[in-house]
């Protein structure tokens, strides 16, 4: 007996033909989201009119002087722009002082070193880093793939999808994609 498993636009309901019509869509900000970013699939077709639709924002921080921490503020580059009556926004950007950029994952752990992050372990299997994948983690992203991927997805981090060639080859998952019957992408 065989399977048949369909596919279909998260956005409308309508059903995809093939698994190349769906485009993974990760909504990282919403206003109706409250416990991170979430994935949806809609068909390609559905989102042509997406850059065109785009808006030029800006995001700004704003520490001020009374608050420990700042607040991020997002808005239309244009409101933005109109704030700089002195001279244009591009001259007073060209010549602002630069400031480092710090992601939370490049910052020391208290101590003053950074902790080495154990990818063969099911706690942090599947994220993506750079560097080689070894092959423990390979064998365990293998064995658990479903566990990972949830996990990977509660923390708003892509998953591992076997239909993506780059992580198929990553992860050694030939046997298992060939298996699930994905087509590589």
């Amino acid at each position: 007996m065989g399977q048949k498993i369909i596919r279909f636009s998260d956005l409308t309901g309508r059903h995809a033909d093939d698994d190349a019509d769906l485009v993974r869509v990760v909504v990282r900000r919403h206003p109706d989201l409250e416990d991170g970013p979430v994935e949806i699939e809609a068909l390609a077709d559905e989102l042509t009119s997406v850059q065109d639709l785009a808006l030029d924002l800006v995001t700004i921080e704003l520490h001020h002087p009374d608050t420990d921490e700042p607040r991020t503020v997002v808005m239309e580059a244009a409101t933005f722009d109109r704030l700089a009556s002195a001279a244009p926004m591009a001259e007073v950007l060209r010549g602002a002082k630069r400031v480092a950029r710090t992601a939370p994952s490049q910052l020391p752990a208290p101590g003053g070193t950074r902790e080495r992050v154990n990818y063969a372990s099911l706690e942090h299997a599947g994220k993506p880093h750079k560097g080689r994948t070894t092959d423990a983690e390979k064998q365990l992203v293998r064995q658990h793939l479903d566990e990972i991927n949830d996990r990977l997805a509660a923390e708003g981090v892509r998953t591992i999808d076997l239909g993506n060639a780059e992580h198929v080859a990553r992860y050694g998952l030939e046997e298992l994609a060939r298996e699930q019957g994905a087509t590589l992408g």
